[in-house]
């Protein structure tokens, strides 16, 4: 790994996010980054965040458009409720905070307790829960789904909305709505090599690949022989629609896990374009890359997210951020 020692991976990467985005607000030792121009008088804040490890969220995601401030923790650890409050009130601008927040244990009962005492500061707060992948109901990090792409959907459409000056009860509404009209299914191809531990942190060994991988590296539904990229995009989407059941137009998300490089992602979005047009489901907007990643594991994610006029009109609109920026 290019790092220099485990322990400072974390705010080395802050030092080095701060260097090269000086729009950002980058508080190193208190693990924050927040728009340099919250608060935005009259405009909802919106506040995100988790474990590092999984850049570009949340922290690549902060910016005109999205998020107004995300709160690192350490690698796949939960940030603490501090950490949230700070956040909350540097971009409470009076109009209130909406944290949106991933189903891990630690993420929910650190940003639930976040929100209690925020509150007890004057800052009114709504939270979100972002719970879409199908894969299975429970795991060793979660009561319940895990959450995994459409966190990226949620906050983008929602981080939209709190553009134009909607208030804090429109863009939950529209942040819920969100994660309900979307489902994730992941797949590895090797596991992920956190930091501290130095090596896999599961056995996953040579030509073989797990179907329905957590971001952490939790167990999917089952692990099969290696699949060509058209086996999987087959079973991946078809695991996405069989629960979603779309009846209209969708956004496609491909995304790398981390290791996996565009050439394969990009010939993996032609066969889940197939499926999808097999099982005539209209895509009405594609997006392919690493965004929700796990370190250096190599596989891939579908998430889908149906789409009204409305979502998808907040969807298109412009967007500024270090990993995400169209239309400015």
């Amino acid at each position: 790994m290019i790092i220099n020692v485990p322990d400072t991976v974390v705010t080395d990467a802050l030092r080095g996010m701060a260097a090269a985005h000086p729009e950002l607000s980058v508080d190193v030792e208190g693990r924050l980054v927040v728009r340099r121009d919250a608060p935005l008088a009259g405009q909802v804040g919106l506040v995100s965040g988790g474990g590092s490890g999984h850049e570009p969220l949340h922290s690549g995601f902060v910016g005109p458009g999205m998020l107004s401030a995300a709160c690192a923790g350490e690698v796949f650890t939960s940030p603490v409720p501090d950490q949230m409050v700070r956040a909350a009130a540097a971009v409470d601008s009076g109009a209130g905070v909406l944290f949106v927040v991933k189903n891990y244990t630690g993420d929910v009962l650190n940003f639930t307790m976040a929100a209690e005492l925020a509150e007890e500061e004057g800052v009114r707060v709504a939270q979100v829960l972002v719970d879409d992948d199908v894969a299975v109901v429970d795991s060793s990090f979660t009561a319940g789904r895990r959450g995994t792409g459409a966190t990226l959907f949620v906050e983008k459409i929602a981080g939209a909305l709190a553009e134009e000056g909607a208030p804090l009860e429109q863009v939950a509404a529209v942040a819920r709505r969100v994660n309900e009209s979307s489902r994730s299914f992941g797949v590895a191809l090797s596991a992920v090599t956190t930091p501290a531990k130095g090596s896999p942190t599961f056995d996953l060994p040579p030509g073989e690949l797990e179907l329905g991988i957590g971001i952490h590296g939790e167990p999917g539904r089952e692990r099969r022989p290696m699949m060509t990229s058209g086996e999987i995009a087959d079973f991946a989407v078809d695991a996405v629609l069989e629960d979603l059941r779309p009846n209209g137009p969708v956004i496609a998300l491909v995304n790398g896990m981390g290791a996996t490089p565009l050439l394969e992602l990009y010939g993996f979005n032609a066969e889940v374009q197939r499926v999808l047009a097999e099982r005539r489901v209209a895509v009405a907007r594609t997006l392919v890359g690493n965004y929700v990643t796990s370190l250096d594991m190599a596989g891939c994610s579908v998430t889908l997210c149906q789409v009204d006029e409305e979502l998808l009109r907040l969807w298109d609109a412009p967007v500024q951020t270090p990993a995400l920026r169209w239309g400015r």
